[in-house]
């Protein structure tokens, strides 16, 4: 639980810090409840993070009905990520750096953040949960749900961000996809190595 615990923590920050000192100053757009965020910032200047929770939760509503384990996993996620986004934001007025550059940094960042915790069975929550739990009754892969949402949250932000920005946010995308893959398989436990044929071959020479 305390391995759990520090995952949890290290992820959100990761979380946190892709997004306000890499994706916020270029106005560029992520996937899933973190999308739908910086799409309530860039067109009402909402909190993201206190966004994100309110769009959560029915999302979790309809999860802890039926299926408990999977609100126990995300919940605390959810709840840390959206804190650290909103907390982070002193980062926004930092150094800002090169379009391309932030928008491989902040994926890798916000990727790295969401595999860690996915190694550890635990995640952000909001669309992806949603995903997650109706592609176990639908028998829809998870993948092409999250795609269908994610391709849904860009597409309503070409108007605010321009075409330009939605070509970059697509390049984000990619990179915590890709980040999201390494962290999440780095992060797994490996399982010890027992060379079977050498055992075997002293124990018949005892």
């Amino acid at each position: 639980m305390l391995r759990k615990g520090i995952a949890i923590v290290i992820g959100c920050l990761l979380v946190g810090t892709g997004v306000n000192l890499f994706i916020l100053p270029h106005k560029l757009m992520d996937g899933g409840i973190i999308g739908i965020g910086l799409l309530a910032k860039y067109y009402f200047s909402w909190p993201p993070g206190l966004v994100m929770i309110l769009v959560s939760l029915p999302i979790y509503m309809l999860v802890f009905v039926y299926d408990r384990r999977l609100f126990y996993n995300s919940f605390h996620g959810m709840l840390l990520s959206s804190f650290f986004i909103d907390w982070l934001s002193p980062l926004r007025r930092m150094h800002e750096f090169p379009i391309p550059f932030s928008a491989v940094a902040g994926g890798v960042f916000i990727g790295a953040g969401i595999g860690i915790m996915l190694a550890f069975q635990t995640n952000t929550g909001g669309t992806d949960l949603l995903a997650q739990f109706l592609a176990t009754r639908l028998n829809i892969p998870v993948a092409l749900l999250i795609f269908l949402i994610d391709g849904f949250i860009i597409l309503g932000s070409i108007e605010v961000i321009g075409r330009l920005n939605t070509i970059f946010s697509l390049i984000t995308i990619l990179s915590v996809a890709v980040a999201t893959h390494f962290f999440l398989v780095a992060g797994q436990p490996r399982k010890p190595y027992v060379v079977i044929g050498s055992v075997t071959h002293f124990m018949n020479h005892k």
